[in-house]
């Protein structure tokens, strides 16, 4: 295994961030389509293996599991060159910073991704909540399986922030995500072989969603899953439910209680504590180098 040395880890990073802003803003779109795909199959995967965990196993060994299967969804990304607006929120800054690419390239790269993700996430969504997570009679009536209930639960946890606290606390566990989201990224750099770009990704991603920290582009995945799987719950399966708790759950508190402040958080998350630190840090020496 080949690994370089820190100074050319963020060098390279720069080096990306300034290819991605060059891009067309069509194929920023179709990148970023295929990365929200990809983060929303991890956050399936998660919600399907996680399914029942800690009820058997104990919370945290239900944390662990889902952390475990998530970070497929990065590591796709990252190898096959998808666009995602959290690492964006990095590589592209960094750019900024060595290779004097205009802030406004920037954020032109940060909006198209951003829709890219979005329509590639609710897509996937649409996905499960029609198959994996019902089951179909010969009538065409749905019931909503095991799988279902665990990814609506998900998606009521998702727009629980309310009030200053809860706004807070969502912008605290962006920040948290995004950083470690971001770490993943430089380490997947740090290797030239699949396999140590593998493990330098999963880590990170596991800790920060078995922590629990928030990522916008998975929620663009998470919530609409579970608004669109909660209209085929039955009478029985909604009393398991509080009427208050599913009447939050619709395309409004998706974005004023999470994805609007979660976002901000990972844009601080990524851009100050990995983009900014790691700049002041290695100025000189990558100055030097290039």
């Amino acid at each position: 295994m080949v690994f370089h040395p820190p100074v050319q880890i963020i060098a390279k990073g720069a080096g990306a961030g300034k290819y991605k802003t060059g891009l067309e803003w069509w194929n920023m779109i179709i990148r970023g389509f295929m990365s929200g795909a990809y983060i929303a199959m991890g956050g399936a995967l998660a919600t399907v293996c996680s399914t029942a965990v800690a009820d058997n196993l104990g919370a945290g060994f239900g944390q662990l599991i889902l952390g475990a299967v998530f970070p497929v969804g990065l590591i796709i990304t990252v190898l096959t060159g998808a666009e995602l607006f959290t690492g964006d929120a990095m590589l592209a800054p960094l750019a900024a910073f060595v290779h004097k690419v205009s802030w406004a390239k920037v954020l032109n790269l940060w909006i198209w991704v951003y829709i890219g993700n979005l329509i590639g996430s609710i897509f996937y969504a649409y996905i499960m909540a029609n198959g994996p997570f019902v089951a179909w009679n010969a009538a065409g009536v749905a019931t909503v399986n095991a799988f279902g209930l665990r990814a609506v639960n998900i998606g009521i946890a998702k727009v629980s922030y309310v009030g200053m606290a809860g706004m807070w606390a969502a912008f605290l566990k962006g920040i948290g995500c995004n950083w470690l989201v971001n770490l993943a990224i430089l380490l997947g750099i740090c290797a030239d072989d699949a396999v140590g770009k593998f493990f330098g990704i999963w880590f990170p991603i596991m800790a920060f969603v078995s922590t629990g920290f928030e990522h916008c582009v998975a929620n663009m995945y998470f919530i609409p899953a579970a608004i669109m799987t909660a209209g085929y719950l039955n009478a029985e399966q909604v009393a398991t439910i509080t009427a208050d708790k599913l009447a939050t759950l619709n395309w409004v508190t998706m974005w004023t209680n999470n994805i609007i402040v979660v976002t901000i958080g990972n844009i601080v998350g990524g851009l100050l504590f990995v983009g900014v630190l790691y700049w002041i840090a290695f100025k000189k020496e990558i100055e030097a180098l290039e």
